[in-house]
């Protein structure tokens, strides 16, 4: 009985469970161009390490090495791999630091001063991002483990005490190595939670489209890394701007992502594309009304002469008033992913009437359209774009047969005026595309688009547009209440 309770519960829990709107993998083919801008940030935030000065007493001797500074970096060997567990795992080793400092020595009333330069030598940093999702739906830096070791240090002293400093350089290189290995964690630390969370931040989460309808890139759950690849779910849902807690029903099936061969793979579900298209009806964009010139000439002229026994019969005040058609989108529209192709359907009423001024509109007939659209998706940059074409085409009477043969002149009229008139205004909008969740500074580059059943994949590789450093610059935060020191065990000496 407890057995079947509780996979009664499991059934429930799955019933009611939504799928991802939208999917994204990041394969391992894209590591090494994260990697290669990476370790330029790195670079870069090794170089800020500031290294506590150096005191001491040996003997008759008193020594004090202070300004201590990063030159130069190399990092010579280093792998950046997915782990299941870590997410995101980066080794360096053999790596080599540049630094400058200032030495001061007093014995007896001797004194001697100046700057040296020294190499730190093999230096291993192995250092891990675990990511996951926070409360708001946001992908963030949730921890980050390092361990790092400097196995040598090297300096070349000179002065009139050189000497000397032989004698004491393998005492103030170890206590330099010393600090060294405490100052390289707290760097990576802060790197990962302050600055790399801030460059996640400008992946959008709940943003508008335009001034009508927004959408909703919440993370569904924490990232899932394999050896391979790391993958994301995504909500993906528009809404109105008037009704941000309004949300369509995900009744679509659940995209899957199988392929590894790009650098990266978004898919996107009908529920997708069916809430966007809900979004606009429910904002009362779906409508189009053409007055007087708006009218294309030859077709005003055919709608008069259809319905020029309604029209004789009104007084001559109406007779030669401007004609009026309306069109209104009747429900939301649908999207149907084949791997055939994708089409929109569309049902619409289209009213046609006569306007005369300073008096109530005189309606001549009321009609049903029906319409396919085909629609073909490509990603330019980071946004979704759509290029919608006319396919179908039907118009029919709401009153009876014998006038919907009537309107079969009409046809073909209309659909010209919809491919002219309506189409472009359509494609101007949907080609001005939607953005994708992926942070500042990153586009897609040469994409390939693939339909299945019931939603679509895009794979495409990863381009730089910007540098990581010059990112991270433009949004670095103030670091305030952030602790940038690793937890004590984390450093290896």
């Amino acid at each position: 009985m407890a057995l079947f309770g509780a996979l009664f519960l499991a059934l429930l829990a799955g019933a009611h469970a939504e799928f991802p709107g939208c999917k994204i993998r990041v394969t391992s083919k894209a590591l090494e161009l994260v990697k290669q801008e990476g370790l330029r940030f790195l670079e870069q935030e090794l170089e800020t390490i500031t290294i506590p000065d150096l005191r001491g007493k040996e003997g008759h001797f008193y020594y004090n090495i202070s300004e201590v500074k990063v030159t130069e970096l190399q990092l010579t060997s280093s792998e950046l791999d997915f782990q299941p567990q870590q997410e995101l795992m980066l080794q360096i080793t053999n790596a080599s630091l540049g630094l400058r400092f200032r030495r001061q020595l007093l014995y007896w009333f001797f004194y001697d001063g100046g700057y040296i330069n020294a190499s730190a030598e093999g230096v291993s940093i192995r250092t891990g991002l675990e990511l996951s999702r926070d409360p708001a739906g946001r992908m963030k830096v949730s921890n980050v483990s390092c361990q790092a070791s400097v196995s040598r240090m090297h300096a070349a002293f000179g002065g009139t005490f050189k000497k000397v400093y032989d004698f004491l350089s393998t005492f103030i290189t170890s206590g330099m190595r010393f600090l060294l290995n405490q100052q390289i964690c707290p760097v990576l630390y802060h790197a990962g939670m302050v600055l790399l969370n801030a460059l996640l931040d400008t992946m959008p989460v709940s943003s508008s489209v335009d001034e009508l309808v927004g959408i909703d890139y919440s993370l569904m759950k924490d990232p899932v890394a394999s050896t391979s690849n790391l993958d994301m779910d995504f909500r993906g849902a528009f809404f109105p701007l008037t009704e941000r807690n309004w949300s369509l029903p995900n009744r679509a099936v659940e995209p899957q992502l199988q392929e590894e061969e790009r650098m990266v793979y978004v898919a996107f579900s009908e529920f997708f594309f069916d809430s966007a298209m809900e979004s606009y009806f429910r904002a009362g964009a779906l409508q189009l009304s053409l007055v007087g010139d708006k009218v294309p000439h030859d077709l005003d002229m055919l709608l008069r002469a259809t319905y020029f026994g309604s029209i004789v019969l009104l007084s001559p005040a109406v007779i030669d008033s401007p004609l009026k058609l309306e069109l209104r989108v009747l429900a939301p529209p649908r999207c149907t992913i084949k791997p055939s192709g994708t089409t929109i359907s569309v049902t619409a009423s289209v009213t046609i009437a006569l306007v005369p001024p300073d008096k109530p509109e005189v309606q001549l007939s009321s009609m049903t359209m029906d319409a396919r659209l085909s629609a073909k998706m490509a990603l330019r940059g980071k946004a979704l774009r759509t290029q919608l074409d006319l396919r179908r085409f039907r118009i029919y009477s709401n009153h009876s047969a014998l006038e919907s043969l009537a309107l079969i002149p009409l046809q073909a009229p209309l659909k010209t005026m919809l491919q002219i008139g309506v189409m472009p205004m359509l494609n101007e909008r949907t080609w001005r595309g939607v953005q994708i969740p992926l942070p500042e500074g990153i586009n897609f580059v040469r994409e390939v688009v693939t339909n299945h059943a019931g939603f679509l994949t895009i794979g495409a590789d990863l381009h730089f547009a910007k540098g990581l450093r010059e990112v991270i610059e433009k949004n670095r935060p103030a670091d305030v209440g952030v602790s940038t020191a690793p937890p004590p065990s984390t450093a290896a000496v």
